[in-house]
């Protein structure tokens, strides 16, 4: 079976060759190259090709998400310090992100997850794009419009209803959050309880909490909690995978 390529991007030449130590354990992968920059590693891939990239955020210059912008494969793991970029990292549809110092335990589950999808699911990358929920009828009784998915800023399960939450106003339907969260796209949306769905444009911040949870602020000043249940990362869990939003 031909080994995976992987391309190592970090300014830290110390942290590379981590990642390098950890990836020679196992023959599935390859490393092809290296880089320092967003810049460099930006002309790596076009001439290395490779299949996958662990990309560190903050860099001197333009920082990793410049080598996400417009990218086409190969997948990206971002690596970084802080873990408020995760919400960047899914809109960029990472396969994953670690938060230094990487773990070895971590870092082997990242290497399952990217073999899974690099290997299984590849085919569905190719695919003819999925169709999500384009707008969704409201009915308040009295009168029923329209409501576009983008302009919902969170989703909070009711029993059997749903706060639709949108502009300051709250429009309750019936249905589950699990139906409902599969209609959307998962670079948008991002389950983050059991309860409570979310758009990530409308995130203000997030603040890390006890046991690897953190506090999610929207811009409206609602304070929620992001459980490590559907923290990206779980095991048999990925980032834009239907179970991490459902």
């Amino acid at each position: 079976m031909t080994a995976i390529r992987v391309l190592l991007v970090d300014d830290e030449p110390p942290a590379r060759r981590k990642l390098r130590r950890f990836l020679l354990a196992d023959p599935d992968f390859e490393v092809v190259g290296e880089a320092g920059t967003a810049i460099d590693a930006k002309a790596a891939i076009d001439r290395l090709r490779p299949d996958l990239v662990f990309l560190d955020v903050q860099m001197p210059g333009p920082d990793g998400f410049f080598v996400a912008d417009g990218r086409t494969p190969p997948f990206l793991v971002f690596i970084t310090a802080h873990e408020q970029f995760a919400v960047k990292a899914f809109e960029v549809q990472a396969l994953d992100y670690l938060l230094k110092p990487v773990d070895r335990a971590r870092f082997d589950q990242v290497l399952v997850r990217v073999k899974r999808r690099l290997r299984q699911d590849l085919p569905v990358v190719t695919a003819a794009p999925r169709e999500f929920l384009a707008r969704l009828l409201i009915d308040t009784g009295d009168r029923s419009f329209f409501l576009a998915p983008e302009k919902i800023a969170r989703v909070q399960a009711e029993r059997n209803y749903l706060a639709i939450h949108s502009s300051g106003e709250v429009h309750r339907v019936r249905g589950t959050l699990d139906a409902f969260a599969a209609q959307l796209d998962p670079g948008r949306f991002l389950r983050i309880n059991r309860s409570d769905l979310v758009n990530v444009d409308a995130i203000a911040e997030m603040r890390p909490w006890f046991h690897g949870e953190s506090i999610v602020l929207m811009k409206d000043g609602t304070e929620l909690r992001w459980t490590r249940r559907f923290r990206p990362g779980r095991p048999g869990v990925e980032p834009g995978d239907p179970e991490s939003i459902a």
